[in-house]
């Protein structure tokens, strides 16, 4: 083995190896286990969460593989379609052209030819992460197979009448021109205002306190256009007399009802509420229920209309409305929404009609990828009615046939699934899976799985079709992701042997979106050998968020991302900087995002390795929890590493062309290998429960302590006296348990850390008698019912001994290599068999001269003393340490001491600043205080058991 580990040495030429070889692929023996891979954007890169859940389940995958399992981790991407468009759009708009002057079908070729441009970034970082897919398995939502599963769920859905097409209210995003769903809305709060407009009352009436007008607020005055009433609370004293009454609608030359509805707010504004359900989803309800028509004022990029769209309470086109043929003044015609808004404000006042404007805070909805606000906008969009399929979704949590972890998100499920609404699966998009359904000029629709077939079940001969236009919703596609991957809708071996999968990770936000769609759908068209519906998954694994140091969600514009690949390989500063600041166009931004940058990391990132990565990763997963990055872990998970690869070194320089028991001969056991390999016994047990119970956190910290304190830092140490003195069945025993216990932590680790335990189990493998060419293929190690009597307790007790000796060498001030003279006294019988058993542990790891027992008649020297238990330790100080010059020290050390108490003192004791300073300031300045306190302390009982001596 090199001398250094080197990540970048062995991790990308074993990967290779893996991949090329087919490790990946299922065995095709053992019971099944499937993991499929939450699809990442086609034209996407991976980040930090990402790495989070690859960790995850690839650990999985690992663990499952090696435990005899018939292992597959199912990966593919996902088409994007609003992202990818957009991608492939601005590209053409560089160019000088758009999609449109391309056509449909030269723009759909575009998309594809940038899907093989950029496609491979994700796979090619998935595999510097150490994935352990089957990439020949690899699939996309949008190829042909999956593309003929989405074209079979849509027309059985639609003959099952639970698909349909109904003119409905959508967030509309008038940029992009399409329908978005709402995980692609993202409210920002904006300082904004709000008017109260003056609405006069017909016909001569008047309100409770004699006004001949209502007043109505509005942060969206534009939408009075499209007015249908005005609405008070039915108990409202104030406008009781009203109810049924008419206002004259200004600007428009409309007369408008006055209507009852309980939703009014009373405290809010003057208690009238104007109505709008063609432009506001609160509006839309109400008009539902009191059966109101619509008046749809905007056009698809929210201009003001000429005539405006006339619709009933459920979506059919009206040619009037009380008289009313939609025709819109011509003051507005044209106008942009917010063109039409300054417009109306300015013609309200004009008239007399603006009782005042106020500044309000209030939340926009934005589209994600277009930047703009959202409109609640009338269209014709293809739904699925989702409430039959939800009951049985339900269901399927509440019985336990899907288990979430944490618990706690079934009741996040829950509360969506129990008031659910009709699903909008239609987008107005050229890319992605186009709506199989036809028109002829008679406005009839055809649902088929081709033209051909809808011609041949309706009898239409050369009828002219056009096909929608219009394509479906990402979502749709990746809702069937579990069994459109495995081949369905054929009945293929591989979703007989693999479905339902085993565990899905994912996380939080996407529960209602995707998680509930794929149960949802998966149990109406998959049933199991008895007839009854078939979940996707068994369990949920939820994961928590990947936040910066500082707590705060990693963003593009926040310039804090953090780039997986960068904690690999390292990038120098003025590289880090440029990747955050780029394209941002915003030098004030630009400025402060490089200044914090540089603060954060002078010298750029170092180059950790995957493997530090994912144990970082693993190690920070509290179950459910947002994390908070920290350079710190990964360094020291880095150490980890190298402690792993060194600890390795040496127990191959010990064992490599050694006689190590593995084809017999006699063998004794030292204490040490007894404890040893009961520890990896115990440790087996452990990280297996933590695994089992999704607990990757405690995995890591099971793994870390065994390797470390256990292993590297006790046992090694107390192999030595063995290695250098021991007779041949003990040298024999001792190596044999060093490359056999070693090469189990390499198998039990590797799931954790696939690349580091790969290298060195290669080497392992041959000495410790074991064949085969990778680990992966391994079996996992197993529990064992063996235990070594006493080992344990022994062992312990011998630690004990060697800690408090070394504890005194740290408080006296002595040198680790200086060795000590030891006088025992208070012992019994078991400590005295226990020291003389294990002389040469306690000599080399203690460093000791000598080791006597005095009887408890006898008076000890002057002497540093230490217990374990009732037993006694006496270090003879004559001669070890230079009394005066020691306490000389100590008195520097007490003096430095308590001026640091008395500095931290002074400054919390300041009014001033404890008012001032932020609480997280104080707290680490109490701290301080505390720990300033503690040193004093000990400097001070220091100095008092030298000058006792």
């Amino acid at each position: 083995m090199d001398k250094t580990y080197s990540p970048n040495a062995i991790e990308e030429a074993l990967y290779q190896q893996w991949e090329q070889n087919g490790y990946f692929k299922p065995s095709g023996q053992g019971e099944s286990y499937c993991i499929m891979i939450p699809p990442p954007n086609v034209t996407g890169s991976l980040h930090m969460g990402h790495a989070f859940q690859h960790t995850i389940m690839d650990t999985l995958t690992r663990y499952k593989r090696m435990d005899g399992y018939n292992a597959l981790w199912q990966v593919g991407s996902d088409h994007a379609g609003i992202a990818t468009q957009m991608v492939v759009e601005r590209k053409l708009a560089a160019q000088g052209t758009t999609r449109q002057e391309l056509g449909r079908e030269a723009f759909i070729d575009k998309v594809w030819d940038w899907k093989a441009e950029s496609g491979g970034t994700i796979t090619q970082q998935m595999r510097r992460l150490g994935d352990s897919v089957d990439w020949d398995r690899e699939r996309f939502t949008m190829d042909e197979g999956l593309s003929q599963a989405v074209k079979e769920v849509f027309v059985r859905l639609h003959k099952e009448q639970l698909i349909y097409r109904g003119k409905r209210l959508v967030n509309w995003d008038p940029k992009l021109q399409t329908a978005i769903s709402d995980l692609e809305v993202e409210n920002k709060e904006q300082q904004g205002q709000i008017w109260h407009l003056r609405y006069p009352l017909a016909d001569g009436a008047r309100t409770a306190d004699g006004k001949d007008y209502l007043v109505v607020a509005t942060t969206r005055p534009e939408t009075m256009l499209g007015d249908i009433c005005v609405a008070v609370h039915p108990d409202d004293e104030r406008y009781s007399s009203l109810i049924g009454k008419f206002v004259d609608l200004p600007l428009v030359d409309r007369r408008i009802p006055v209507i009852a509805d309980s939703y009014v707010d009373r405290e809010f504004g003057s208690g009238c509420v104007k109505i709008t359900p063609a432009h506001d989803f609160n509006d839309y309800e109400i008009g539902k229920r009191h059966n109101l028509p619509m008046i749809a004022i905007f056009d698809d990029v929210a201009h003001v209309r000429a005539v405006a769209g006339l619709y009933t309470p459920t979506g059919e086109v009206l040619s009037d409305i009380d008289g009313f043929d939609g025709s819109l003044p011509t003051a507005y015609r044209d106008l942009e929404r917010f063109a039409a808004r300054k417009q109306i404000i300015k013609d309200f006042e004009g008239l007399g009609l603006l009782e005042k404007a106020e500044a309000h805070t209030n939340k926009i909805p934005y589209g994600d990828r277009g930047g703009v606000p959202i409109e609640p906008h009338l269209t014709d969009q293809w739904y699925v009615r989702v409430a039959p399929l939800a009951e049985v979704a339900t269901k399927a949590v509440e019985n336990g046939d899907i288990e979430f972890v944490p618990k706690q998100y079934e009741n996040m499920y829950f509360s969506w699934m129990r008031d659910i609404q009709d699903w909008c699966i239609s987008r107005q998009l050229w890319w992605g899976h186009r709506i199989p359904a036809w028109y002829d000029n008679d406005g009839n629709v055809y649902v088929g799985h081709s033209e051909a077939e809808v011609r041949a079940e309706n009898d239409l001969g050369d009828r002219e079709l056009r096909q929608d236009d219009d394509v479906l919703d990402t979502w749709f596609s990746s809702a069937l992701w579990t069994f459109s991957t495995l081949g369905w809708p054929e009945q293929t071996d591989d979703l007989k042997t693999f479905h339902p999968t085993d565990v899905l990770v994912t996380g939080f936000d996407i529960i209602f979106f995707w998680v509930a769609r794929m149960i949802m759908m998966t149990m109406h068209f998959l049933k199991d050998k008895d007839g009854k519906p078939q979940v996707p998954f068994k369990t949920v694994y939820v994961t928590g968020l990947i936040r910066d140091d500082e707590g705060q969600k990693m963003s593009k514009s926040k310039g804090n991302v953090l780039d997986p690949l960068d904690m690999i390989d390292g990038i120098d500063l003025e590289s880090l900087i440029a990747k955050r600041t780029a394209n941002m166009m915003q030098p004030q931004l630009e400025a402060k995002i490089a200044k914090r940058t540089a603060q954060q990391f002078p010298e750029g990132i170092n180059a950790h390795g995957t493997d530090a990565l994912r144990f970082t990763l693993a190690a920070l997963a509290s179950t459910g929890r947002d994390i908070n990055w920290d350079m710190k872990r990964l360094e020291g998970y880095r150490n980890f590493c190298n402690k792993l690869w060194n600890a390795s070194r040496y127990v191959l320089m010990n064992t490599e062309d050694q006689d190590c028991g593995t084809q017999g001969g006699e063998m004794e056991l030292s204490l040490a290998d007894r404890w040893i390999i009961e520890q990896m016994n115990d440790t087996t047990a452990q990280f297996r429960a933590a695994l089992d119970n999704y607990r990757f956190d405690q995995a890591a910290g099971i793994a870390y302590e065994f390797t470390w304190n256990q292993f590297c830092d006790w046992y090694l140490e107390l192999t030595k006296p063995i290695l250098f003195n021991g007779s041949e069945a003990q040298l024999r025993g001792t190596r044999h348990t060093l490359i056999t216990v070693l090469e189990q932590l390499l198998r039990l680790l590797h799931p954790l850390l696939p690349f580091i335990t790969e290298a060195i189990w290669q080497r392992v493998a041959p000495v410790a008698g074991v064949s085969g060419d990778t680990v992966m293929l391994q079996a996992y190690p197993q529990v064992k019912d063996q235990r070594f009597a006493n080992a344990r307790d022994d062992m312990e007790w011998l630690k004990q001994v060697i800690v408090a000796i070394r504890n005194v060498r740290g408080e006296m001030n002595l040198s680790p290599a200086k060795p000590l003279p030891v006088l025992i006294s208070n012992a019994d019988s078991n400590a005295k068999a226990r020291l003389e058993n294990n002389l040469s542990f306690l000599s080399s790891l203690a460093k000791l001269e000598s080791v006597d027992f005095i009887s408890s008649s006898e008076e000890a020297p002057a002497s540093a003393t230490a217990l374990v238990g009732r037993m006694e330790i006496h270090i003879p100080m004559a001669g070890l340490i230079d009394t005066a010059a020691e306490l000389a020290r100590l008195d520097k050390a007490i003096e430095k001491a308590r001026k640091d108490v008395e500095m931290v003192s002074r400054k919390l004791s300041n009014e001033n600043f404890v008012s001032k300073a932020p609480a997280e300031v104080i707290e680490k300045e109490r701290a301080k205080q505390a720990e300033a306190e503690e040193t004093l302390t000990q400097l001070q009982q220091q100095r008092e058991k030298i000058a006792a001596l």
